[in-house]
């Protein structure tokens, strides 16, 4: 019994294309690797291989997906640059602090890659009202391919 039980919640996790998606795993790596951070929501994208995490204080994380762990960042304000894809499921990331995990991210909906790139975006501008502030420049954000 104990056989049926592992194996059915191992299959019930399973996408058509063999990966997986467990948001409790994701929460708990996210947590493990940052515990001093308070999730907000976690935003996957459409082949589930990458995470975005919204978090409390107007700040991001992203994880990405390696089988059966993520490598988990925070992404700091005005150190990510977003372009949007001609389709608007999606966009391009360049993250200047973990180049690795650059790459273009596409969402199941339009709705869902408007809404993670507007709070990248407010992550970004917070930082930038807060620089404007101390008189240093901002950088970082931009959806104009030519910057």
């Amino acid at each position: 019994m104990a056989v049926v039980y592992y194996v059915r919640r191992l299959s019930s996790g399973r996408d058509e294309d063999g990966s997986r998606y467990d948001p409790g795993l994701a929460i708990l790596e996210f947590g493990r690797a940052f515990p001093n951070e308070a999730i907000r929501s976690l935003h996957v994208t459409a082949d589930g291989g990458a995470i975005f995490v919204r978090l409390h204080g107007n700040k991001a994380g992203f994880m990405k997906s390696h089988r059966n762990h993520f490598a988990c960042h925070l992404i700091h304000p005005g150190r990510v640059r977003v372009q949007p894809l001609t389709s608007a499921k999606g966009f391009t990331v360049e993250f200047l602090d973990s180049p690795t995990q650059s790459g273009t991210y596409v969402f199941d909906t339009e709705k869902e890659a408007a809404e993670v790139s507007l709070w990248l975006l407010d992550n970004y501008v917070a930082i930038a009202e807060r620089d404007e502030g101390e008189g240093a420049p901002a950088a970082g954000l931009s959806s104009d391919p030519a910057s």
